[in-house]
């Protein structure tokens, strides 16, 4: 029961407070990303998540930290995207590392071209007082990736072994 609950609750719970947390601030805080990893280390208690399984998916978010920084270093994305990747890379595994990487970089694209579309109209005069309309609105500003991270993890989720270990637990 544990395990469902966090693989159909706290986890979705988890990306949806970081992209929001990231589209309203720029920033996604550590303490998102520790719980990430604290949730996978239950799961992996009460799913009964075999060692070697364990291993790929440890390896995967190590590989995911190292990918995520040398991006963060190229200043492609910001250090909490960066961790946000390695963490949700933990979750899904070496398996599931290609396709995470490839929809969250699709979702990226649609998201760069959805704000930098946005950023072309003036802003409506009523959304001014909004701060996080302001800062995602300004030309200067980036992109807030941990949303399409977020929902690269939505995509992806249903078709993990995690997902069906926690159907299974």
């Amino acid at each position: 029961m544990v395990s469902v609950f966090l693989v159909f609750v706290l986890l979705p719970a988890l990306f949806i407070a970081a992209a929001l947390w990231d589209l309203a601030s720029y920033t996604i805080p550590n303490f998102l990303q520790l719980a990430l990893i604290g949730c996978f280390v239950l799961f992996v208690i009460f799913s009964g998540m075999a060692p070697g399984a364990v291993g790929w998916h440890l390896l995967a978010g190590l590989l995911a930290l190292t990918i995520g920084f040398a991006v963060f270093a190229f200043g492609y994305v910001g250090g909490g995207d960066a961790k946000l990747f390695a963490c949700a890379s933990l979750w899904f595994g070496l398996s599931d590392l290609p396709e995470y990487a490839l929809l969250s970089a699709i979702f990226g694209g649609v998201l760069t071209l959805t704000i930098l579309s946005f950023r072309k109209i003036p802003l409506p005069k009523g959304f001014g007082s909004q701060d996080w309309l302001k800062r995602l609105h300004d030309q200067r500003a980036g992109i807030p990736y941990g949303a399409a991270l977020a929902a690269g993890a939505f995509a992806v989720l249903p078709h993990t072994d995690v997902f069906r270990l926690g159907i299974a637990a």
